[in-house]
């Protein structure tokens, strides 16, 4: 107990004597902080949620899949990360939720918007709506890919090979949803509060919470518990002003101080509903056993200290007949220009890369949802019907998608049904390509990899290939939707149709709208496709090869797999009617 007291002390004092501290002196000088704690592997020091309560930016971190540890998925100990810094945000009312975001350790410059979308997805996911992207070094050199901090990436910066044919759509991707979850206030049920001296990374090393299906929480620790979150009409109500139905503990309060066992009895006494296991003692030498156990005693005996089932609370989201697992998030606001007065923002991740559809249900009623699509930022309507005080919604989802489903406008029909257009193949584009790498000029019959090529120059070839066909359509109709399907793309593609760009594909499906480019007759197209730094690298580490490349360190010896480039497969026109 002595050892518990001694622990807290100097986590206290971290909190209050440097994190506060540095915050201090910087608005003194107009300046900010971020502040990111934990992460991972370091000895218990001070509460996660302590030292960032005063931050203007609470911070956190997420690495790409099997960079610190093995597997072939994001660490669960960066998800809770990540909810820790947004529950901080969240009780404290700070908004904005940082992250160092998407480092990798390993498959160094094979990082592309496509191979990023799901780790930057499960950040929102997570609570994140600030992207700080590590890691994007000042590049003085004119001699790619240039410098990076040693062996760790994503390598973000001028000289990346796609930093301009995809930089654009993937900034405007994470900018498109970084501001919509910036909107509002952050919807979640349930306040979950775990143990006093240790951390969320700790408690989060091998799973989150288990949360029911449905619902979304935020984490208290004890001092946020004891002096921002008060109860009114039977909800806790942060110093933000969010609200939550529930107070939820985890196995680690099964420790306890007395000072937050008081704290859940005047809650408890003023209707907030309770669930977790009755605390076993104070780990303090400063708390009488005996007082501890009779409060507990009392407060269990409570008949609003009880199980999930018998909370009378709604599933703010529940999601049927979805092959793959979907996460979401909400944010809700009043915006005094909607008709409504509320604007729900509800923002959902298909976390595979295999397509699913699914049939949604929001705890929304009475507002139309709208479909906002962050990688185009084209919104579309609906079908969708009302019942019981819910909005359901069938949705499609393709490899790794996002998207936003937003209600705003008030209904006039509880059922509104919108007829889908079926895809069909209008035309494929089967002459052959003629490509330009550079200054060498080379003839597709098929296309096919660029790293299968004879040519070293085209084997070998890192950067942007141009590509030119011409396809015939024999009429337009106005009414149609005209799709190209470029099918397998290595790893970027701008479409030029009739000398109009129509947009870049960066992720599966490889499709563009061409819609307002296309015409009746003989129709020009141009394909820029760009490919990754890594298959030059390899290149330059051949025997008596001539060297064009620089990094700072040797990433790659030569023997090396050639990573897939180009357009692989077939390309077609497709008409949605």
């Amino acid at each position: 107990k002595f050892l518990w007291d001694f622990r807290k002390t100097i986590g206290e004092m971290i909190a209050e004597n440097h994190y506060d501290v540095i915050g201090e002196e910087l608005h003194k000088r107009g300046m900010k902080r971020y502040t990111e704690s934990h992460e991972n592997g370091r000895i218990y020091l001070a509460d996660g949620m302590d030292v960032k309560r005063n931050s203007d930016i609470p911070m956190s971190a997420m690495w790409t899949p099997g960079s610190l540890a093995g597997g072939n998925d994001e660490e669960v100990r960066s998800e809770g990360d990540i909810r820790e810094a947004a529950s901080v945000a969240n009780i404290y009312g700070q908004n904005i939720v940082a992250a160092e975001s998407m480092t990798s350790i390993q498959n160094a410059f094979s990082w592309t918007p496509e191979k990023l979308k799901r780790t930057a997805d499960l950040e929102m996911a997570s609570g994140l709506n600030r992207f700080v992207i590590h890691t994007s070094v000042h590049q003085p050199l004119e001699k790619g890919p240039g410098f990076s901090l040693g062996p760790f990436g994503q390598y973000f910066t001028r000289l990346e090979t796609w930093a301009e044919a995809g930089g654009k759509a993937w900034m405007g991707y994470l900018g498109r949803s970084s501001y919509m979850l910036q909107q509002g206030k952050n919807v979640a049920d349930i306040l979950y509060l775990y143990g006093e001296n240790t951390n969320i990374t700790w408690v989060c090393r091998e799973k989150l919470p288990n949360i029911p299906a449905g619902f979304e929480f935020d984490f208290v620790n004890s001092s946020a518990l004891i002096n921002v979150i008060n109860a009114e009409n039977g909800k806790l109500v942060a110093k933000s002003g969010n609200t939550y139905n529930v107070l939820m503990l985890d196995e680690s309060t099964k420790l306890m101080t007395l000072s937050v066992l008081k704290r859940i009895k005047t809650l408890v006494d003023a209707g907030i509903k309770v669930i977790g296991a009755k605390p076993e003692k104070s780990p303090s030498l400063t708390d009488n056993d005996a007082e501890f156990k009779k409060l507990a005693d009392e407060i269990w005996a409570k008949s609003n200290v009880t199980t999930f089932d018998k909370i009378n609370v709604q599933p703010d989201v529940i999601i049927s007949n979805a092959k793959n697992k979907i996460l979401y998030r909400h944010r809700s606001g009043f915006d005094s220009a909607q008709p409504t007065g509320n604007l729900d923002i509800y923002w959902l991740n298909n976390r595979s890369e295999s397509s699913t559809d699914a049939e949604v249900s929001f705890r929304v009623s009475g507002k139309v949802p709208e479909l906002w699509n962050p990688q185009t930022g084209k919104t579309e309507k609906l079908s969708y019907q009302i019942k019981d005080g819910r909005t359901i919604v069938s949705l499609k989802f393709e490899s790794w998608d996002a998207f936003f489903v937003v209600f705003k406008d008030k209904a006039t029909a509880n059922s509104v049904a919108i007829a889908s257009k079926a895809e069909t193949v209008l035309t494929q584009i089967s002459t052959p390509w003629k490509a330009s790498f550079n200054n060498k000029n080379v003839t597709f019959d098929k296309l096919t990899s660029w790293s299968e090529n004879t040519d070293n120059e085209v084997k070998y070839f890192s950067g942007t290939a141009t590509y030119n066909n011409t396809f015939k359509v024999a009429s337009i109709s106005k009414s149609a939707k005209y799709v190209l399907d470029l099918g397998e793309v290595k790893n970027i593609a701008e479409v030029i149709v009739n000398g109009k760009n129509v947009g870049t594909a960066w992720k599966k499906p490889f499709k563009l709208d061409i819609s307002e480019a296309i015409k009746a007759g003989e129709n020009t197209i141009e394909v820029k496709v760009t490919n990754l730094w890594v298959n030059r690298l390899i290149g330059d580490a051949q025997p008596n090869a001539v060297k064009t490349t620089f990094t700072t360190m040797p990433f790659y010896r030569g023997q090396e797999p050639l990573l897939p480039s180009g357009i692989i497969g077939e390309v077609k026109i497709n008409v949605m009617k």
